[in-house]
């Protein structure tokens, strides 16, 4: 992941960016009265890109909104906006989606049964847990559940991704993410 800048701000801040686009998602049905509930981070191996997922409340509902912010655009992706960091300068911020480094975090968390890393905002922290089910050999989607569900893994997962955070003062869990292999042995 890229370095932390402890006091570093970006404009336009997430409060300012992120409720807005949420609510305009097809897969949003809230009230749009969101507030964070928590948020982690993965390693991106280079360093290049930061890797972010955002937690956010709305009512009983939990929406999961993972972004990356990049050095310069990233061809293919569904930008979400760009903001100035008060030391990196500009970010392309990303739908994390459709970036190849959240997809590759997401499968590494599986594949080992890793964790997220802690994200720097203190009274707002969470856990993503990766858990693999069984190996897969070929190609694979990544399901995410935009809104977190307490489900259990689908019959055809080949891997899951849970989370953990605290609600109005209560632990939460959910499940984040399904792996489902598409090649062949499917």
């Amino acid at each position: 992941m890229g370095k932390l800048h402890t006091g570093a701000t970006l404009t336009p801040s997430f409060r300012d960016f992120l409720p807005a686009w949420v609510v305009r998602q097809p897969w949003y049905d809230g009230r749009g009265s969101l507030r964070p509930a928590g948020f982690f981070r993965f390693e991106d191996p280079a360093g290049e890109v930061g890797v972010e997922t955002h937690l956010l409340q709305d009512g009983e509902a939990v929406y999961q909104v993972p972004l990356t912010y990049r050095p310069a655009p990233l061809a293919g992706g569904a930008l979400v906006t760009t903001a100035e960091h008060s030391v990196l300068g500009t970010r392309w911020i990303y739908d994390a989606v459709t970036d190849p480094v959240w997809i590759a975090a997401i499968l590494r968390l599986v594949a080992t049964g890793g964790t997220s890393d802690p994200a720097s905002r203190k009274g707002f922290e969470a856990q993503a847990r990766g858990t693999l089910i069984r190996s897969w050999a070929d190609a694979v989607t990544i399901d995410l559940d935009r809104r977190i569900v307490p489900a259990e893994p689908p019959q055809d997962a080949v891997g899951v991704v849970t989370g953990s955070w605290e609600q109005d003062g209560v632990a939460k869990s959910g499940r984040l993410a399904v792996v489902r292999q598409t090649g062949p042995n499917t």
